[in-house]
């Protein structure tokens, strides 16, 4: 029989170890899986979906335009040609020759010279390990804003935010709906009707299928001089039961509720899924500021927020289930602008499968904007800004409470307004009021 010395038997056991490692090295080789692409009005994210961590290195080059970021361990075996890129800044994508024979080099051609942060980020569900490129352009071109201090009779400004969006889909339902889509499509329809009506105007954080943290959307409204900040979001649950519609404004504490516990937990759940963005973080100093802004200069927005909140909660029950009849308190970043007043609603819970479904039905969707644009309208009726069109409507309308023995025709020759004018200023289609009924004077 044949025998080993010890020495030879170490030898096998170290050349059989070494060949298992160059097996496994080979086996654990890292790959591309997808690449998405989510262009914004004044910047683009690439998304590169990877089977395992990255361990890259990236540089710019310039004349033409480039970022070039290589990526360790990896095969070149992405077909970047068959992906759809609408950005403005992102000419293509493409490899070039790689600094090692085990590595790849990915090379972004864009049109301009951008600011650039690229990072990796672990998997998160529904995505696995993936590398980040946020691309944004510092210098877009400039924009002709109206400044509305030119006119004494500027328009009210609501700012519209479509919660989620692009890498971060929100809630999914348990028919694969994702809470992105609904939002959107219900901002776009309370946009159209906020800007049909003389006074008021609307505009969006996104107008298309892209992310923006959360912290940067009370920005927007800040830099469009907003007089309101409507938060647009679908509620979920862990459980399929909860249902029904809830408004939300700002807490400077954590949330005492359960339901309010899970949002605010949501919310850090979706910078992770979009990226690095901040938090409202729980230590002495922020929580020293956010009380002094509290004191200083958030009264005003946090009564106001919470008046528009009834209202809205009083239209909206009439075309949906509430969640809570009371407007309900989070820490919520959306909702941390100071000197705007902002409320989040949450048209419903994607989670529910019966409202999931009507969250997908256009007119169901059209029906909910109907109702958060009456309540806006209601609010900004009995509280307009100063210097707005409204506020100067209002005060050159007078009104006047029905009482035992008053009639339309009395009412008219008493303030000397033509019938007619009475009933066109209060949207009446006869002659008959109650007593009890407000109405509206219009000036002579």
């Amino acid at each position: 029989m044949q025998t080993f010395s010890s020495r030879t038997v170490i030898l096998l056991i170290v050349s059989l170890g070494l060949s298992l490692i160059s097996v496994d090295a080979l086996a654990s080789k890292n790959s591309i899986q997808d690449l998405r692409i989510w262009p914004s009005p004044t910047s683009t994210r690439l998304v590169f979906d990877l089977a395992d961590t990255p361990s890259y290195s990236y540089f710019t080059l310039d004349n033409p335009q480039r970022l070039v970021v290589d990526i360790d361990n990896t095969q070149q075996d992405f077909d970047f040609s068959k992906i759809i890129n609408d950005s403005k800044l992102v000419k293509k994508v493409r490899y070039s020759k790689a600094k090692t024979k085990d590595s790849i080099r990915l090379v972004i051609e864009t049109y301009k010279k951008l600011d650039n942060r690229v990072f990796a980020l672990s998997p998160t569900a529904p995505y696995g390990d993936r590398l980040v490129v946020d691309l944004t352009d510092s210098n877009p071109p400039p924009q002709i804003v109206l400044d509305a201090t030119s006119s004494s009779l500027r328009d009210i400004v609501i700012v519209l935010d479509a919660g989620h969006g692009g890498e971060d889909p929100g809630s999914i339902g348990r028919g694969g709906s994702y809470e992105k889509n609904v939002t959107l499509g219900i901002a776009k329809r309370l946009q159209a009707l906020i800007n049909r009506e003389k006074g008021l105007k609307a505009i969006m954080t996104r107008t298309g299928d892209y992310y923006i943290a959360p912290n940067k959307r009370p920005q927007i409204a800040r830099v469009n001089k907003a007089d309101l900040l409507i938060s647009i979001h679908a509620d979920a649950f862990t459980t399929p039961q909860p249902s029904g519609a809830s408004v939300w404004v700002l807490s400077m504490k954590r949330a005492n509720t359960e339901l309010g516990r899970w949002m605010e937990s949501t919310e850090r759940h979706s910078e992770l899924l979009g990226g690095a963005g901040q938090i409202i973080q729980d230590t002495a100093n922020e929580r020293y500021l956010a009380q002094a802004l509290l004191d200083m200069s958030m009264d005003h927005s946090l009564t106001t927020s919470y008046d528009l909140s009834r209202h809205m909660i009083k239209h909206l029950s009439k075309v949906t289930k509430m969640h809570k009849r009371k407007p309900q308190a989070a820490s919520l970043a959306v909702l941390t602008s100071p000197d705007i007043p902002s409320i989040l609603v949450e048209t419903g819970f994607i989670s529910n499968p019966r409202e999931e479904k009507n969250l997908n039905w256009s007119a169901y969707r059209q029906k909910l904007a109907q109702s958060i644009f009456a309540g806006l309208k209601q609010h900004f009726t009995e509280s307009p800004p100063d210097g707005s069109l409204w506020a100067k409507l209002k005060q050159d309308n007078r009104t006047h409470r029905v009482r035992s023995g008053e009639s339309l025709s009395l009412l008219a020759q008493r303030y000397n307004v033509q019938l007619s004018q009475l009933k066109k200023a209060n949207n009446l289609t006869t002659d008959l009021v109650r007593i009890g009924q407000v109405l509206t004077i219009p000036s002579t």
